[in-house]
């Protein structure tokens, strides 16, 4: 199998394309033509020697071939800004240029922002952007995966997903929790959310009787909590997404059974190796319990 010399441009070309879903689309992102741009892919594809799009009236839908090489190009091309970032900070000694982070929505609200509160202080340098994600499906993970971003906050139930790497952060464990006051909160209707209890937890999930099927499906663990202080049921929730609970909930101890999440963070063996990354994970493993009192995740080394 020969190498294929692929140029800068025409990653951040194939990457264009795959964003938008659109030649016309790439080309003004790119502030080309459509017809250049439809040629480059075309070059592209001929390098290669794979079809990267279906086209059509719907646009140009990324194929298999063409979602693993537009992951594979924004590696690169994030690649390439790291080696600029951190050779100007060998020269300098300061840390510079964009980290893009991922993270579901209660790592997001309460596990991030100390840590990048941190990181800002001793790297004023480093642009961070976050962005919240379903924890479902491939989840942050996926996002790192595709080189959308640098780091993922994701929940784990076991090593990270192939091809990258990283380690668990925190286990928080789950608690019941029920309108403050109410004196039988088992008696009530379940209120749960998609991202809640993954397949680490199903197997204890499953073995108690108590736990009805949900009959209220929220939005997010934060509609959840808002429905349960309105009385509306109970729920089986984790730790960080109790942080800051408001006062007409209560949370109860699930006993020494209780189950646990792992949520750990994730990144490329490439990136893993950038001072932005590194530094970032530094900031997270240097904090203390990011969780209210009731809790008891604690931050482990990565």
């Amino acid at each position: 199998m020969t190498a294929v010399d692929l140029a800068p441009q025409e990653l951040r070309t194939l990457v264009a394309v795959a964003d938008e879903a659109s030649f016309s689309a790439a080309a003004a992102r790119l502030g080309a033509t459509q017809s250049a741009v439809s040629h480059a892919v075309r070059g592209i594809e001929r390098k290669l020697g794979v079809v990267l799009f279906e086209r059509g009236r719907f646009g140009a839908r990324p194929t298999p071939a063409g979602e693993r090489a537009a992951a594979h190009a924004r590696r690169v091309l994030r690649m390439l800004q790291a080696l600029a970032a951190d050779a100007r900070g060998a020269d300098t000694g300061e840390l510079s240029g964009p980290l893009r982070i991922a993270a579901f929505r209660s790592a997001a609200l309460h596990l991030l922002p100390p840590a990048l509160e941190r990181l800002a202080t001793q790297h004023p340098g480093i642009e961070v952007t976050v962005t919240v994600v379903r924890e479902l499906g491939a989840g942050a993970a996926g996002e790192v995966a595709a080189g959308r971003a640098d780091l993922g906050i994701a929940t784990l139930s076991g090593p990270p997903p192939a091809g990258l790497v990283g380690g668990v952060l925190l286990e928080e464990p789950y608690s019941l929790v029920h309108p403050a006051g109410h004196p039988d909160p088992r008696s009530l209707p379940l209120v749960d959310w998609a991202e809640n209890c993954g397949s680490y937890t199903r197997a204890w999930w499953a073995a108690q009787d108590w736990i009805p099927a949900a009959t209220v499906s929220a939005e997010d663990d934060g509609a959840v909590l808002s429905m349960v202080g309105s009385g509306l049921g109970m729920a089986i929730m984790p730790a960080l997404s109790l942080t800051g609970a408001p006062p007409a909930v209560e949370i109860t101890d699930l006993g020494p059974q209780r189950p646990y999440r792992s949520v750990g963070c994730v990144t490329t063996p490439e990136l893993a190796a950038t001072s932005a990354v590194r530094a970032l994970i530094r900031s997270l493993r240097s904090l203390g319990t990011p969780s209210p009192e009731h809790t008891k995740a604690q931050l482990r080394a990565v």
